[in-house]
């Protein structure tokens, strides 16, 4: 299926520089995309930008913390005079910090929250109060499935993500009556530079598709890691017009490991 409604339009990707919003930032500039990419790692960005670029894609990188909701209003108002009007946002960002919930630090608890929930706030208001205006746009939160389904020493990371997604579901009630559409990808465990972190890079990976009765995590019924791409084309959906109907929904992109909670 051809996704349509993408193609010459302004898409916002935070959290561009690697892993899932790396592929998004690819994925919707593949499919025609004016993609604005944010990050708060320049070197990592410019590097996928220049990429992009070299594919005769459209790109231009920007180097901003959303955790700084002054610098996230600069950037959208940069964006909109410099690119045209933002007519989908995907937040991407994120950190993870993981260990038991006895154990976390003030300071890991409060900088998950800052990227993962506060992030999502900061550039989602911003976007959101440009696009009211026109009546139109798309929103999607990459959020995760461990959001939904507990996880041992991941309370920090599991609490932002459903933190944000929860906030999502609410600003989409809120901006239903302006046509703007806001959505949820939840994915399980994705081979990224944060998996590849939190495991181990020289990690079997089988240990994480087989799961942990020991750790209370199912295994992945698929029988596979999800790669960027795979979720990255998840979101493409959502904002394009094929899902022109879908608003407030959480579309878990990971291989059954849920079990569909």
């Amino acid at each position: 299926m051809e996704l349509t409604g993408i193609e010459s339009t302004v898409a916002l990707v935070t959290g561009a520089a690697q892993g899932i919003g790396a592929a998004v930032a690819a994925t919707l500039a593949g499919a025609g995309a004016h993609v604005a990419a944010v990050d708060r790692n320049a070197e990592a960005l410019t590097t996928v930008v220049t990429k992009l670029e070299a594919e005769g894609q459209s790109a231009r990188a920007y180097c901003v913390d959303v955790c700084d909701s002054k610098a996230v209003d600069a950037l959208v108002r940069r964006i909109e005079d410099e690119l045209g009007p933002i007519g989908i946002l995907v937040n991407a960002a994120g950190v993870l910090h993981t260990g038991r919930a006895v154990e976390l630090t003030d300071r890991q608890w409060q900088e998950t929250f800052s990227v993962n929930a506060d992030g999502v706030f900061h550039v989602s208001r911003a976007v959101a109060r440009e696009m009211m205006g026109r009546r139109r746009g798309a929103m999607v939160t990459v959020a995760s499935n461990s959001a939904g389904v507990p996880r041992t020493e991941m309370a920090a990371y599991a609490a932002s993500k459903a933190a944000s997604a929860q906030f999502t579901r609410c600003l989409g009630l809120e901006l239903a009556d302006y046509g703007i559409r806001c959505n949820i990808v939840s994915p399980g465990s994705t081979d990224t530079p944060m998996l590849r972190a939190m495991i181990g890079e020289d990690a079997d990976l089988s240990s994480v598709i087989e799961g942990s009765s020991a750790a209370y995590k199912v295994g992945i019924p698929l029988r596979k890691l999800a790669q960027p791409r795979d979720v990255a084309e998840a979101v493409a959906y959502l904002v394009s017009d094929q899902a022109g109907h879908v608003t407030l929904h959480d579309l878990y992109v990971d291989g059954g490991a849920s079990l569909h909670v």
